[in-house]
C-alpha cells in the first residue's frame, strides 16, 4: 500500500513541477518526451508515466511501449531505493539483483536529471 501511494504521489509531483518549475519544463522540452514506468517484478504494483512538454499522463500498469522500466524485486526494495533515488542506490540495487532496468540506461540518466527538479 505504501508503494502505491508513493507512485501516485510521484505522478502528482511531476504534474506540479511541469506547471510550476521552468527548469523542469526546459529539461523536458529538450528530451521531447519520456515514457517510463515503475513496478515490482511480479507486476502486482505498477505505474507508468508519459511525459511530454504539453503534459504528463499517469496510469496504472506497464504498457509494452515504454522507453524505460524500473523493476524492483519487492515493495520494500522499491521504497528503499525510491526514497533516495541516487545513481549509487540504483547501481547497488542492480549489483545485488534487486533492481532491474529494462530499456536504455541513457534514459535513466535523463530521468534522474528531471527528478532533481521536483
Amino acid at each position: 500500500m505504501k508503494l502505491r501511494l508513493m507512485l501516485w504521489l510521484l505522478g502528482w509531483m511531476l504534474k506540479r513541477a511541469l506547471r510550476r518549475k521552468p527548469r523542469f519544463r526546459e529539461q523536458l522540452a529538450e528530451m521531447r518526451s519520456l515514457d517510463w514506468g515503475i513496478a515490482t517484478e511480479d507486476l502486482s504494483i505498477a505505474r507508468h508515466y508519459r511525459m511530454t512538454p504539453q503534459g504528463i499522463q499517469v496510469g496504472a500498469g506497464l504498457p509494452v511501449d515504454l522507453d524505460l522500466e524500473l523493476r524492483f524485486d519487492d515493495e520494500a526494495t522499491a521504497i528503499r531505493v525510491l526514497r533516495k533515488p541516487t545513481q549509487q542506490a540504483f547501481l547497488d540495487g542492480m549489483m545485488a539483483g534487486k533492481v532491474r532496468l529494462v530499456g536504455d540506461s541513457g534514459d535513466l540518466k535523463k530521468l534522474q536529471k528531471l527528478l532533481k527538479h521536483l
